[in-house]
């Protein structure tokens, strides 16, 4: 049987998997045991990739999820050289993103929406962060909103999806800027990070194609290669 006919397959399998390790991952955190953590963190976005690459997803969804996966991995021993190298894998992850996106026309509204939620989140933020994260911190809010906005051409679950990332990472920012946390902070973290992902995992994967084979107004993968 070849490669191609075996992929299919494997999608509900990885699929079952990334949800049964996204749901161990949050009960570790919830009950403090760091062992599940450790465990589990670096799983979750290689088998959400597996899972979109099974499905024959975008070359860029799939390059944006293993950013994720590494960045995922740098972000877990907690130094700053590690956060910031994390944070810029994420970043590419979001260029990825974009790419995949392209150029379909989104609602301005929403991006004036979005364009003021940054502002006033960084404003508050700034006064509380590090010398030396104020301006990665902010670099990477701007590329980070700009993804939130411009997943809606995929469709409302990756809209929903880019908008869950955007709240994890701002909850990520708050505990930098030591601002008071919601309890069990982290869990609320990782849930809507893995939501978020998820989401524009399917959104990329459920778009109709075209008579190309590529989705609606998104990018084209034939003109680049990643």
């Amino acid at each position: 049987m070849s490669p191609r006919a075996v992929a299919p397959r494997l999608a509900r399998p990885l699929l079952a998997a990334f949800l049964a390790v996204s749901v161990l991952h949050l009960a570790g955190l919830l009950a403090g045991q760091d062992a599940v953590h450790v465990a589990t963190k670096p799983l979750l976005m290689l088998l959400l990739a597996g899972y979109a690459a099974a499905r024959g997803g975008p070359r860029l969804l799939i390059a944006a999820l293993l950013c994720g996966w590494a960045g995922d991995v740098l972000l877990m021993p907690g130094a700053e050289p590690a956060f910031l190298a994390g944070m810029g894998l994420f970043a590419a992850g979001h260029v990825c993103y974009l790419l995949l996106f392209g150029r379909a026309p989104v609602r301005p509204v929403t991006g004036l929406v979005y364009a003021v939620v940054l502002v006033v989140f960084v404003v508050l933020l700034w006064p509380g962060l590090p010398g030396g994260m104020r301006v990665p911190l902010t670099g990477y809010s701007l590329l980070l909103t700009a993804m939130a906005w411009r997943a809606g051409v995929l469709g409302r679950y990756a809209a929903l999806g880019g908008a869950l990332f955007l709240f994890s990472d701002a909850l990520i920012a708050t505990g930098i800027a030591e601002w008071p946390q919601l309890p069990a902070h982290n869990v609320w973290i990782m849930l809507t990070y893995i939501a978020g992902q998820y989401l524009l995992t399917r959104g990329a994967l459920d778009l109709p194609k075209d008579s190309t084979g590529a989705a609606p107004g998104a990018y084209r993968e034939g003109s680049i290669r990643i």
